[in-house]
């Protein structure tokens, strides 16, 4: 029987073949690493973050299933294109609540030569996760507010865990670029930039910080799915507020881009 990579996801009565729930995939995509990638966004998100740009990625169910092998021959086919610094990049929904799968994919994506890049919101480290990571050559990880009562009324969610992930990032020198989505009113407070710059001025391991402004751009999927889009009424940040989480950003660290 075939099964989904976790059993949080669905039960099943044999483990021996991991499958990866898909919820779409980008080829030569720019943003989600270093280089051109293949860029495999995985269904399901135990998040649920007010600024979501995509609340179809947030439910378990509704992906395709897809093997590791069929993954790896992507990414054969599109190797010409990634050079020096491509590679394979696994974004959400939330990659690590299906963790063991992953693990199976980056085994064999390492094994035939490809740079391997996650984008997680670090929630979750247990001893599956931590293999995982042994086999990932950088990690994209959003901490999405340094202060835990805002950071839970972002996210719905503690952001304990995800301190610590990154802790245990530095401690194990496993390199990680940093994500900051600003929205108005809720994470560009400049008390609490300064803080979460604060935060990881002295961690060796980030390569890289990114300011990602809120957008509206998937304001239209709320409608489509019939939910509620809590910021509706919530502007992009102006050139001025991006500049000025820019710079204070800089203060702390040498690498700073604004997506």
């Amino acid at each position: 029987m075939v099964i989904l990579s976790d059993p949080e996801l669905v039960e099943g009565e044999s483990k021996d073949l991991y499958m990866l729930n898909i919820h779409s995939i980008e080829t030569f995509g720019t943003h989600e690493g270093p280089g051109i990638r293949l860029v495999v966004f995985l269904q399901g998100c135990n998040f649920r973050c007010l600024y979501c740009h995509n609340p179809d990625t947030r439910p378990l169910k509704g992906g395709k299933l897809m093997k590791s092998e069929e993954i790896i021959e992507l990414l054969k086919k599109q190797k010409p294109y990634f050079k020096d610094n491509g590679g394979l990049t696994i974004s959400g929904g939330e990659a690590l609540l299906q963790r063991q799968g992953l693990l199976d994919l980056f085994t064999k994506a390492k094994k035939a030569g490809f740079n391997t890049c996650l984008d997680t919101n670090g929630s979750i480290l247990d001893e599956t996760a931590k293999k995982l990571l042994e086999k990932t050559d950088l990690v994209l990880l959003d901490v999405k507010h340094i202060d835990p009562i805002w950071h839970q009324t972002v996210t719905q969610a503690s952001n304990e865990s995800v301190l610590q992930f990154a802790k245990y990032l530095e401690k194990n020198s496993i390199p990680a670029w940093l994500r900051y989505v600003l929205v108005p009113g809720y994470t560009n407070q400049k008390e609490f930039l300064h803080k979460w710059g604060e935060y990881f001025a002295k961690y060796e391991n980030i390569q890289r910080v990114e300011i990602l402004p809120f957008h509206t751009y998937g304001f239209y999927k709320y409608k489509e799915l019939g939910i509620k889009n809590p910021l509706q009424d919530v502007p992009a940040p102006t050139e001025k507020e991006i500049k000025e989480a820019y710079n204070i950003f800089k203060q702390y660290f040498k690498s700073v881009y604004i997506r």
